[in-house]
Formats: C-alpha cells, sequence, structure tokens
C-alpha cells in the first residue's frame, strides 16, 4: 500500500491511492455520478470513467479509512445499479490530483 503523509489543519493522516474496477449493471444507471457524490461526500480525490466493455474504471485517492469506506459502497452501488464484482489494486498516489471528477 502505498502512503504519504498530508498535513491538513494541524493533523497528518496516511493517504492512499487504489485503481477499482466496477462489473455488473453499472453504466446507465447513474454509478458516475452516484461515484463521484460518493467521493466528495467522504473527502476523496481521483476520477471515475465507463469503459469499452461495459464496466466503470476508478482512480480513488484519500484517507485509508475512507478510501475503504469507498470500496464497500461500490460493492453496492446506486439503487439502480447491479454490481457484480470489485476487483481494486493498490496505485500510485498521485498529489497532482485534488478533486473527484468525471472523466469519460
Amino acid at each position: 500500500m502505498l502512503a504519504f503523509s498530508l498535513t491538513t489543519i494541524g493533523f497528518v493522516m496516511d493517504t492512499i491511492a487504489i485503481s477499482a474496477r466496477i462489473s455488473g449493471r453499472v453504466q446507465g444507471v447513474a454509478f458516475r455520478v452516484w461515484t463521484r457524490s460518493e467521493a466528495k461526500r467522504r473527502g476523496l480525490c481521483g476520477w471515475v470513467r465507463n469503459e469499452p466493455d461495459g464496466a466503470v474504471l476508478a482512480f480513488i485517492m484519500g484517507p485509508a479509512v475512507d478510501v475503504d469506506e469507498m470500496v464497500r459502497a461500490l460493492k453496492k452501488g446506486p439503487l439502480a445499479a447491479r454490481v457484480t464484482e470489485v476487483l481494486w489494486e493498490n496505485a500510485e498516489v498521485d498529489p497532482e490530483i485534488t478533486k473527484f471528477r468525471i472523466t469519460g
């Protein structure tokens, strides 16, 4: 797990990053919009996009506890989605990413 310390308002938190691939009925059900909303609510940075094969790919970065919580949320998804699998792996933290966005 790659991590670095980010000092915010006088305290230090460990920041990690993951790449997650979400499969199932995850396109055409507002999954990307929901993912961005859930990530922002948790104070996470990164991006989410549709893949040509029908999956959704996300890069998620933030405090480890919040990233873990986001992975659990991805396994459920929004109400209209039917998530069958979430595969994730550690990724390199990118300090240039400062917000969460939909990229495609």
